[in-house]
């Protein structure tokens, strides 16, 4: 009986092949045209052709910080930028954090819409909130 490699190109086998000879191969996938690879910072669609170009939606950010001075403080906050945000809770630049830090994210949640992410902000912030948390986190 033949062996695996002998059958032909079966996905399975190409790949298979290619982990045992080192090799690193893109999909075809992430190729554009003439196989080249595919550059820049447009998304494309992920259903129909490439010809369907679209922007990333913008995302509102409702986050949960952990002080590293002390484990047992938590803040939950909503932004449209995470990282810059973090680097404000940081610096000392918002009064409510600036006595614990520094933070460090514990948990986010990216929602397209800012009027939801308020909604769970409030939610979050309420004692049934504190206490789905408090279970989860």
């Amino acid at each position: 009986m033949d062996s695996d490699e002998d059958r032909g190109s079966t996905p399975l086998a190409s790949s298979l092949r290619s982990q045992r000879s080192g090799e690193r191969r893109l999909s075809r996938r992430s190729l554009g045209e003439g196989g080249r690879p595919v550059h820049g910072h447009r998304f494309v669609a992920s259903y129909g052709s490439a010809s369907h170009l679209k922007k990333m939606p913008r995302f509102t950010y409702v986050y949960v910080l952990q002080s590293e001075s002390n484990p047992e403080h938590f803040y939950t906050g909503r932004t449209d930028d995470l990282r810059h945000r973090l680097i404000r809770h940081n610096n000392g630049k918002v009064p409510h954090t600036a006595k614990s830090r520094p933070w460090r994210i514990k948990t986010y949640i990216a929602l397209s819409e800012s009027e939801r992410a308020a909604e769970l902000e409030r939610y979050l912030k309420s004692a049934s909130g504190h206490a789905f948390l408090k279970k989860r986190l």
